[in-house]
C-alpha cells in the first residue's frame, strides 16, 4: 500500500515493481522512496527519477538507460550487471552495495558520490565526473579509460588491474589505494601525491607516466626492484 510522509511522495516496502508501476509514479511526477524492493532484470529507461531514493532494494540487471536520476540515492542495493547507459546521475549517492559489473558508460556522475561500495569490472568509460568523490570503492578490474580525477583526494579506492590508460592524475592524492597491475599507459601524475598507494607491478614502459609524483623511499625501492635492477 502507497504511504505518505513529509520526505517522500509515496513509500514502497518490500514490493516486486514493475516498469509499469514505476512509470504510473515517475509520470505523475512522484518522489519514491522504495525499500527492499525488487526491480531485478526491469527495464526503467528513460524515466524521470530525480530525488527518488533506492534503499537496500535488488536491481541485478536492471535497465536505467538514458533515465533522469539526479540527486537518486542508492543505498545498499545489489545492482549487478545493472545499466545506467547515458543516464544522469549528477549528484547522486550510491552508498554500500554490489554494483559489480555494472555499466555507467556515457552517463553523468557529476558531483556524485560513490562510497563504500563493490563495483569490481564496472564500466565507467566516458563519463562525466567532473567532482565526482571515491571513498572506499573496490573498482578492481573496471574500465575508467581517459578520466580525469586532477586535484582529487581518493581515500581507500582500489583500482588493481583496472584499465586507467590516458587518466589524469595531475595532483590527486591518494590515501590507502592501489594501482597494482592497472593499466597506466599514457597516465599523468604529475604533482600527485603517491605515498598512500600501492603501485606494485609497474612496467618499464609506465615509469615515464610517474614523473612529478611524490612517492616514498620504500616505494621507490620497490620500483627499482621491480625493473630488475639493483642498488648497490
Amino acid at each position: 500500500m502507497d504511504a505518505i510522509d513529509d520526505d517522500f511522495d509515496v513509500i514502497l516496502e518490500n514490493e516486486e515493481l514493475s516498469r509499469l508501476e514505476i512509470e504510473r509514479h515517475a509520470d505523475a511526477g512522484r518522489r519514491l522512496k522504495l525499500t527492499n524492493c525488487v526491480m531485478e532484470g526491469e527495464d526503467l529507461a528513460r524515466l524521470h527519477l530525480t530525488r527518488w531514493h533506492f534503499e537496500r532494494c535488488r536491481l541485478i540487471r536492471a535497465e536505467f538507460d538514458g533515465s533522469a536520476l539526479e540527486e537518486s540515492r542508492f543505498v545498499g542495493c545489489r545492482g549487478a550487471f545493472a545499466s545506467f547507459n547515458g543516464a544522469d546521475l549528477t549528484e547522486a549517492i550510491i552508498d554500500g552495495g554490489d554494483f559489480n559489473n555494472a555499466s555507467f558508460r556515457r552517463s553523468s556522475l557529476a558531483h556524485a558520490k560513490l562510497l563504500r561500495c563493490k563495483m569490481t569490472g564496472a564500466d565507467l568509460s566516458d563519463v562525466k565526473n567532473l567532482g565526482l568523490k571515491l571513498e572506499e570503492v573496490m573498482l578492481s578490474l573496471a574500465k575508467l579509460p581517459k578520466l580525469s580525477f586532477r586535484k582529487s583526494l581518493l581515500n581507500q579506492v582500489d583500482f588493481s588491474d583496472a584499465d586507467l590508460h590516458a587518466c589524469d592524475f595531475r595532483e590527486t592524492v591518494f590515501a590507502g589505494c592501489s594501482l597494482r597491475d592497472a593499466n597506466l599507459v599514457d597516465c599523468r601524475f604529475e604533482d600527485a601525491d603517491l605515498r598512500g598507494a600501492d603501485i606494485g607491478g609497474i612496467k618499464l614502459t609506465d615509469v615515464k607516466s610517474f614523473k612529478g609524483a611524490v612517492i616514498s623511499k620504500a616505494q621507490a625501492a620497490e620500483l627499482v626492484g621491480q625493473l630488475g635492477l639493483k642498488v648497490a
